[in-house]
């Protein structure tokens, strides 16, 4: 699945995917993601929305909102700042969002 690039405020980007059904609030934990639905593996998912804000005047201000589906339907969001800070236990993950991420 290719990901579909938006650009938007996270407040806007939040809302957006929810009124497309993403409805599960994803965290990265221990090199998954998890959520009220359960756990999920890097090869258990794919990141079909990508919205990408950079602030204005403090690159502190950066933030990725990814529209994420699960193999098993499971549709969520997962919110991330800068992903180079990310815990190291996570780094499977990390690596999937920023490849997608850069995809053109």
């Amino acid at each position: 699945m290719k990901p579909t690039y938006h650009y938007a405020t996270v407040l806007k980007a939040i809302e957006e995917l929810r009124q497309k059904g993403f409805t599960e609030d994803f965290n990265l934990h221990e090199n998954c993601l998890v959520c009220s639905s359960g756990k999920f593996e890097a090869e258990d998912f794919e990141i079909s929305h990508i919205y990408y804000y950079e602030g204005e005047s403090n690159p502190d201000d950066e933030a990725t909102v990814y529209g994420i589906e699960s193999k098993s339907g499971t549709k969520g969001i997962l919110v991330t700042g800068d992903e180079q800070d990310i815990d190291p236990m996570s780094q499977r993950i990390v690596d999937k969002l920023l490849v997608s991420r850069k995809r053109d």
